[in-house]
């Protein structure tokens, strides 16, 4: 036999080669070894058909949180949000932090069959629980050098930085932790993924009278070009709409051309109405982060989470939906009229340029690392819902069947992925 896998009958849209089309995909060893319109069923071991299906190069999800246990309740496994959910990599944003790191390599990415990436927490503290926590967030917690020097150590799975630029952290720190963020992305020559949306609330005293439409034009001068704004079409204050003219900051164009990128980082943040002001100003993301977590997909606590413990259904800010995926997050960018091939380039070619990965994954080249991520692609009517209760009926739900890491196969059976709702 030629080859070990074939799939067989399937659209094969990959933006890294410019192919779009009904294509036959053959896996040798792991790797892509043919595309082509027909390879003959008898030169593989195995053959998927995938009439009907969609046949991309691995879903790359640049905004996941997984550090389990120790990040609490926030953290998902690795794989139910990885290869159980057709995801094939997946780059946990800020759970992991100089302290932490070791950890989360050795029980975190080594034994995770989904490939995982870190963007390392500026902050010593990283993620505990989600940022629950503000307190521990401030400029006393943020380690430059140590920060750096665990970045240094860790390069094939330290891929970049994670910072904060919100309401409630600007309320009680002003800009220094986000300087000292940028000073770690300087120093590490690595790209800082900044958040912007209120996270924590405002403290009962100190200086609370910073203007949430305000930070974005602060941050934006610190960050260099590669780093990345997260949140655009966040329903929080703080975002890239400015709640007084119900338009985008101006800076946010000055930013693009200077080289920022935008990663939607979807999660409890999400509102259909601040993205389609988005889109309408010509903001058109380079990454799609599902921003799946704890606290918004309903999973059960770590064991041993004491009943007394605070219930982040009921006092959480980012308390929302009970499922989700990076393939949801993806239909809800076609109900908004982003073009499909648009939406395929966040979830691959972008993802990969972020990672500083081009040649390695998001691709289908031949010879590339065989992983691949395969959809179905549901045609209806389908009722779909932000966090601020805003519906919209989609006629297009992807939905995902099953991915090859590395050419091994691994079904989409996660629990935590959402059914389709009929209109």
């Amino acid at each position: 036999m030629q080859y070990d896998k074939l799939l067989k009958g399937g659209r094969v849209v990959c933006p890294a080669t410019g192919i779009d089309g009904v294509m036959d995909v053959a896996v040798k060893d792991g790797r892509i070894a043919a595309i082509e319109a027909e390879i003959l069923p008898n030169s593989a071991r195995e053959v998927i058909t995938v009439k009907d299906k969609i046949v991309l190069p691995g879903m790359i999800d640049t905004h996941a949180h997984i550090y389990t246990y120790v990040s609490g309740r926030f953290g998902l496994p690795a794989d139910m949000a990885g290869v159980d959910s057709g995801v094939t990599a997946l780059v946990d944003q800020g759970g992991a932090s100089c302290m932490t790191m070791p950890g989360f390599r050795e029980f975190i990415a080594k034994p995770a069959r989904s490939r995982v990436f870190s963007f390392i927490s500026a902050y010593v503290v990283g993620g505990l629980e989600g940022h629950y926590y503000p307190n521990l967030y401030g400029p006393e917690n943020v380690d430059v050098g140590a920060t750096v020097k665990m970045a240094h150590a860790n390069p094939g799975l330290v891929r970049g930085v994670k910072a904060h630029a919100e309401l409630g952290g600007m309320a009680r720190f002003g800009l220094e932790v986000l300087k000292q963020a940028a000073e770690i992305g300087r120093e590490a020559d690595l790209p800082v993924y900044c958040h912007f949306g209120q996270l924590w609330p405002t403290p009962e005293t100190g200086p609370n009278g910073v203007d949430p439409d305000e930070i974005l034009p602060l941050v934006v001068p610190l960050l260099r070009p590669g780093d990345i704004l997260a949140h655009p079409f966040t329903r929080h204050p703080g975002g890239f709409v400015d709640r007084r003219t119900g338009k985008v900051h101006a800076i946010v164009d000055a930013a693009l051309k200077a080289g920022l990128k935008v990663d939607v980082g979807h999660g409890s943040h999400f509102s259909f109405n601040m993205a389609r002001i988005s889109l309408d100003a010509g903001i058109m993301p380079d990454t799609l982060g599902a921003d799946m977590h704890g606290y918004n997909t309903r999973v059960p606590p770590p064991a041993g989470t004491p009943s007394s413990h605070p219930d982040p259904e009921e006092s959480h800010p980012f308390a929302g939906k009970a499922r989700f995926s990076l393939t949801l997050a993806m239909s809800e960018m076609l109900a908004l009229g982003v073009p499909f091939e648009k939406v395929v380039r966040m979830v691959t070619t972008g993802p990969a340029a972020m990672l500083r990965m081009d040649d390695g994954i998001g691709t289908l080249r031949i010879g590339a690392v065989a992983d691949v991520s395969v959809l179905s692609d549901l045609r209806g009517k389908f009722r779909m819902e932000d966090n601020e209760g805003t519906q919209v009926i989609a006629d297009r739900l992807l939905q995902p069947e099953f991915c090859l890491r590395e050419g091994v196969r691994y079904d989409a059976t996660a629990p935590i992925l959402p059914a389709a709702i009929a209109a």
